[in-house]
């Protein structure tokens, strides 16, 4: 098949979005598929096209930032000028240009495929607002013109006012997730050289924003201490977020809680990645809302359990392996009470890596997403 691909965000950008994404066209390109994808140019240094890992990427440069997307006009034109050579059209929203850019593939007799990864939570400013109500009335017309939609889980379809109206054509697909065994040598000497042999290690990670709740674990640290003394919270991520000042905003909490917290930066190597993970204790995900935080199954692969907030989408991994606890979302004090419980009893919540990757299979992710694409580039091809 040759399969056209539309997003805001690809490679070497990094968020749980575009590391899908790029898995699953990869995936794809690895069976033979020839995949395009149209994409932002957010980084003028980085090249207009190139093939990477099989995948061919064509980037439109963006005139400026709008809050989290990039205004790009060439991006409509770039995917028109792409149709022609492609069986069907895979996109991934949250994305400004869903209506227009699914409108065209069915001008062109193409089938759409709407690969959502998370309803669009926007800031409380009123410029964000602004963009919230725009980009999410493109994104509910392209999902009444997609022919298909694919999300990760039914618990977030049947809990989003976004997605439930079109139960009808969605269907459920846990996404790719691979990670490789960590180095138990490297996370030893990793544990020395931070100094922290021997002490219990909460880990937490992603882009330091509002919806994922870290100001919750910031106020469970000090009673997490006071009942596991020496615990320290090891923070993997970004914190220089350009379109939100939550960061700066939970600076007083950071700050009285300083000499607990050490941070890694962000981490793009997948084996560095991997052994944070298995440095970790346990890992906590405190969102206030997570469609599918790839960041639970990588560290459950890793051997490391999990605590997460029990809302739509983020519960999934916690509920289908057994391998952490859930907590109340926005509620330190549950949070920090399911830390304490994890830490103290952590045998009885680990699992084998081969349980963990048996529920989430690498290949049955691809296979599934190749045969949705499948069913719609079928008639295309067939003409």
């Amino acid at each position: 098949m040759r399969i056209l691909t539309a997003l805001t965000y690809y490679y070497p950008h990094w968020t749980g979005l575009t590391a899908f994404a790029q898995r699953i066209a990869e995936g794809l390109a690895a069976r033979g598929h020839e995949i395009t994808v149209v994409t932002s140019r957010y980084n003028r240094d980085l090249p207009a096209e190139e093939t990477y890992n099989g995948v061919h990427i064509r980037r439109v440069n963006g005139w400026f930032r709008l809050s989290r997307g990039q205004v790009m006009p060439g991006f409509l034109p770039e995917i028109q000028r792409q149709l022609p050579h492609h069986d069907a059209v895979q996109v991934h929203t949250p994305m400004l240009e869903t209506w227009p850019v699914t409108a065209a593939a069915h001008r062109a007799g193409l089938g759409v495929l709407m690969t959502h990864h998370g309803d669009l939570v926007m800031p409380a400013g009123l410029g964000d607002r602004i963009v919230q109500h725009a980009v999410g009335y493109m994104l509910e017309r392209g999902a009444q013109a997609a022919d298909i939609i694919s999300i990760y889980t039914l618990d977030y379809t049947l809990n989003s006012d976004f997605l439930r109206p079109h139960i009808d054509k969605v269907v459920p697909v846990y996404p790719p997730v691979v990670i490789p065994e960590p180095d138990p040598e490297v996370v030893a000497a990793w544990r020395r050289e931070l100094g922290l042999d021997g002490v219990p290690i909460v880990g937490f990670a992603g882009r330091f924003v509002e919806e994922k709740g870290f100001d919750y674990l910031l106020e469970a640290m000090p009673m997490v201490r006071e009942q596991v003394p020496g615990t320290v919270f090891l923070f993997a991520g970004e914190t220089n977020v350009v379109y939100e000042s939550f960061y700066q905003r939970c600076m007083p909490a950071l700050e009285a809680n300083r000499d607990h917290i050490v941070s890694l930066g962000l981490i793009t190597d997948t084996q560095r990645l991997a052994n944070y993970y298995a440095m970790c204790d346990l890992f906590t995900l405190p969102s206030r809302t997570d469609c599918f935080a790839s960041v639970q199954v990588e560290a459950m692969l890793c051997g490391t359990p999990v605590v997460a907030t029990n809302i739509p989408g983020a519960r999934e991994v916690v509920k289908v392996t057994g391998m952490g606890k859930l907590v109340e979302p926005r509620n330190p004090r549950s949070l920090a009470d399911g830390i304490i419980e994890v830490l103290t009893n952590r045998k009885r919540y680990l699992r084998s890596r081969a349980e963990i990757a048996a529920i989430f299979d690498y290949e049955r992710a691809i296979s599934d997403y190749e045969r949705l694409l499948g069913a719609l580039a079928r008639p295309a091809a067939d003409a």
